[in-house]
């Protein structure tokens, strides 16, 4: 396992990021920077920490996927809402390029810490802001989850069977999507400042929009056509077939039919090339107007056969379709196993981790996982002490007082 000394590599390399977001969405902005090289300085609470280290699922005590968000990283304390604290952070950011916050907007301004205070004493820093709501607006301050935004986004509404009720997704979606929205703006802004001559500017980034610019699908549809879209279960508009399909072992895999060369595939593949033929399933509206009767033919064909038999066929087609995984099955593909999509990383408290590797492939400069989450505090005395040259004195006074 790579040391904090050991040279950093990847294109971000020389940038140094500080960190006092918790939880999902400002986190995932760091991180992905860090898989890049960036130094990333995570500051949290004292005695408490960041939430994210004792949610979900948790193995002696520790939260699973804290370890993999918190890869990377560096660890300090920092007692933000007092005048040592927070003028410790202010001494971080001189030396560094990009702070990622995530506090309410009106705990940053008590701090100190808003970003017209930010720019003003340092105008190269880049500031990301992710709160649930944005800045501007009668709901700025409001506290924001991600569950809450899954809701405003018009993703619960959408999703579910259509007898059901609105349906949320069982992972940190909306904190996902604003994070990685996040990230690219982190870098767009780096660009203006380094490229272009300009200086920070703020990254203001919530948890609604980034997830509503996904589904705008429905917005365009009300706006020009006066259509609500209602859910579907796993059926899609503009396309069919298009489902998940209970083999005869009891498995499900996937079935897409965008294209009509697709959906020609299919028919063909479940032994009804007529339909491949017949315009009515050829035309995209028509065989849209279909879609039941589309859906019962594919249905009835994997019910009668295995998954292996069934995906055997449709690869054999070119049929887009895909098994329906879950970890142990995502974890043993071949194709994944292939690309080293996961790895495997020791880890003083838990002895080894599998986490996914950086998603994004940099053929000249690709990312790493150097480590994973550490303890509160860890860094403490290579960051305050050797980074900004506190003595020891100064640190142990720092610790009684339960500033760091």
């Amino acid at each position: 396992m790579a040391e904090d000394t050991a040279p950093r590599q990847g294109p971000l390399r020389g940038l140094r990021v500080v960190e006092t977001a918790t939880l999902a969405a400002g986190p995932t902005v760091a991180t992905t920077l860090g898989e890049f090289g960036a130094e990333v300085i995570k500051v949290e609470q004292p005695g408490s920490g960041d939430p994210m280290r004792t949610w979900g699922d948790r193995r002696d005590g520790i939260g699973l996927v804290w370890k993999s968000i918190s890869r990377n990283k560096r660890f300090v304390s920092l007692d933000l809402r007092v005048p040592d604290g927070q003028a410790l952070l202010h001494r971080l950011l001189d030396i560094s390029d990009v702070f990622v916050a995530g506090n309410r907007p009106s705990a940053l301004e008590r701090w100190g810490l808003d970003y017209e205070s930010v720019h003003a004493s340092h105008p190269h820093v880049v500031m990301v802001h992710v709160t649930g709501y944005g800045r501007g607006g009668p709901k700025s301050d409001h506290p924001g989850y991600g569950t809450l935004a899954e809701a405003m986004s018009g993703f619960a509404h959408q999703t579910g069977q259509p007898d059901g009720p609105p349906t949320l997704p069982p992972f940190m979606l909306a904190d996902g999507v604003a994070g990685l929205a996040a990230t690219y703006a982190v870098v767009m802004a780096l660009y203006h400042r380094d490229v272009r001559g300009g200086q920070g500017q703020l990254v203001d980034v919530n948890l609604v929009e980034p997830l509503t610019r996904l589904l705008e699908s429905a917005t365009l549809a009300y706006d020009q056509l006066g259509l609500v879209k209602r859910r579907a279960g796993n059926m899609l508009a503009a396309s069919a077939p298009r489902n998940t399909y209970r083999t005869a072992d009891g498995c499900w895999l996937a079935v897409s039919g965008a294209s009509p060369s697709i959906a020609a595939r299919v028919f063909r593949a479940v032994g009804r090339a007529d339909m491949a033929q017949n315009p009515e399933y050829v035309d995209p509206v028509r065989r849209q107007e279909r879609a039941a009767e589309v859906d019962t033919v594919v249905a009835e064909w994997i019910g009668r056969h295995t998954l292996s038999e069934a995906m055997r066929v449709f690869d054999a087609a070119e049929v887009a379709a895909a098994p329906v995984y879950d970890a142990p099955s995502l974890l043993a593909d071949e194709h994944l196993r292939a690309r080293g999509t996961f790895t495997r990383i020791p880890d003083p408290d838990l002895g080894h981790v599998t986490v996914q590797a950086p998603v994004v492939r940099l053929s000249e400069t690709p990312g790493r996982v150097a480590h994973l989450g550490r303890g509160l505090g860890h860094d403490n005395d290579a960051v305050y002490g050797r980074l900004l040259g506190l003595d020891a004195k100064k640190l142990d006074e720092l610790r009684t007082k339960g500033t760091i």
